[in-house]
Formats: C-alpha cells, structure tokens, sequence
C-alpha cells in the first residue's frame, strides 16, 4: 500500500522529470501537472494537494463529487478528463473548472446550458480520436474545426483546446508522431481562430510524458507514477 511519503516523493520525482524534459527540449514554458486521482482516496488526494499539487483530473463524476465534499482542502483546479454521458453534463458542468473530453455537439451545448451563470466559463479541451482507434472515445479529426466553431459560440464556455489519448506504445519515436500529429490540428486551429484564446495541449500521462513535452504538452495527465497502480475503482 501506498504511503503519504511515497506519494510525495513521486511527485518530487515527476516535477524532476519535467524539469528534465523542458531542459533536453528545450522548452521555454513548462507544462502543469495534474495528479489524475481515479479509485484514489481523499487522503491520498490530500496529501498530494499538500505537496504541492495544484490541479487534480477525476475521470469518474459520482467518485469525484464524493471526493470533492470530503476534502478539506482542495485544489486550484478540478479537471473533468473523463467519457462524458449526456445525463451527467449537469453535475460536471456544476463542478469542474475544466472539461478535457468534449467529443460531440450535444455534450458541448448542454454543458453550456447547464453552467451555472454566477461560474465563470468552462474551460474546454476536444478529445481528438488521433489514431482513429474504435475502442476509444474523441472525435474524428476532420470533426475539430466545426466543433470548436460551436463551443465558441457558447457564452459558458471558453476553447482553449484539445485532449487525445493515443495508441499505447512504448516506442518513444511513435509516440512523437502521435502528439506531433495533435499538435498539427491545434496548430490549424489557432489559424482558423485568431481570436480565440487557444492556448491549451492536454496530452501525456505516465509512460509517455516527455514525448508529450517534447511536442508542446502544457498540460500532463499523471497517475500512476504519483500513486502506484491504481486499486480495482468503486463507483
């Protein structure tokens, strides 16, 4: 089982590694880490906000809102990083500061008609099916630029851009070219849209984190390197 001290020298040891990467890659910003804390304790979230953590991904919504009134501090940010079902847009609308896996246009007007109005806007990041795989959600890549057209149009909801989960590899190089090939549509996207805020990559999680950074992640997505494997999720 995993202990208070473990958790906080893994996320030592992540902030080191992203130190490490920006460095080999020469990055001038550095990307934010958030502790993706699915089947974790509130404890365990606790300790990590303590130790410096300043945003937290939940993937599950009734899991998080528990963990969310439980916690007696809580961090910066709340990010929504997982399948949204159209009968849930309510509560994550209600409770999240951001929305990285927006897919469709009905999830994108009902999250804009359920925000509530004394919030301030929902950030929102597209998931982008970026291998075209069928096991995983995120729209088609074709399908971006329209649907970032509609969240733009929403006054609760505010672009800043694109998630994607890719292929599993462990080959470093492939791995590249997946986020490389993220980076391309976002890239196209902040041409289309001057005027929009574009400023967000959500992509990299443990086993492909410096890739991600070497092809201009600003936000990373880590849990098991901070937590250790994850226990069977109650939901």
């Amino acid at each position: 089982m995993i202990t208070s001290a473990d958790i906080v020298a893994n996320i030592a040891a992540i902030q080191s590694r992203i130190d490490a990467a920006c460095k080999l890659y020469q990055r001038r910003s550095r990307p934010t880490l958030i502790a993706v804390t699915k089947t974790r304790s509130a404890a365990e979230i606790t300790t990590a906000i303590n130790a410096g953590i300043s945003d937290i991904g939940e993937n599950y919504l009734q899991e998080a809102l528990d963990k969310q009134a439980e916690l007696s501090v809580q961090p910066k940010q709340w990010h929504f990083i997982g399948p949204i079902q159209a009968n849930k847009t309510r509560a994550i609308a209600s409770h999240f500061d951001w929305v990285h896996s927006v897919d469709r246009a009905k999830i994108i007007t009902r999250l804009n008609d359920q925000r509530p109005p004394e919030l301030a806007p929902l950030n929102i990041c597209l998931q982008v099916n970026i291998n075209d795989e069928t096991s995983k959600a995120g729209a088609a890549k074709d399908a971006i630029p329209q649907l970032a057209a509609l969240v733009l149009q929403q006054p609760q909801l505010r672009l800043r851009g694109l998630m994607a989960i890719p292929v599993n590899t462990d080959d470093i190089q492939q791995q590249r070219h997946n986020f490389a090939a993220l980076r391309s549509i976002f890239t196209d996207l902040q041409a289309k849209f001057p005027s929009a805020v574009l400023d967000t990559l959500s992509m990299g999680m443990s086993a492909d984190m410096e890739a991600a950074i070497a092809e201009g992640a600003t936000l990373v997505r880590i849990g098991s390197d901070i937590f250790g494997p994850r226990p069977s999720p109650s939901r």
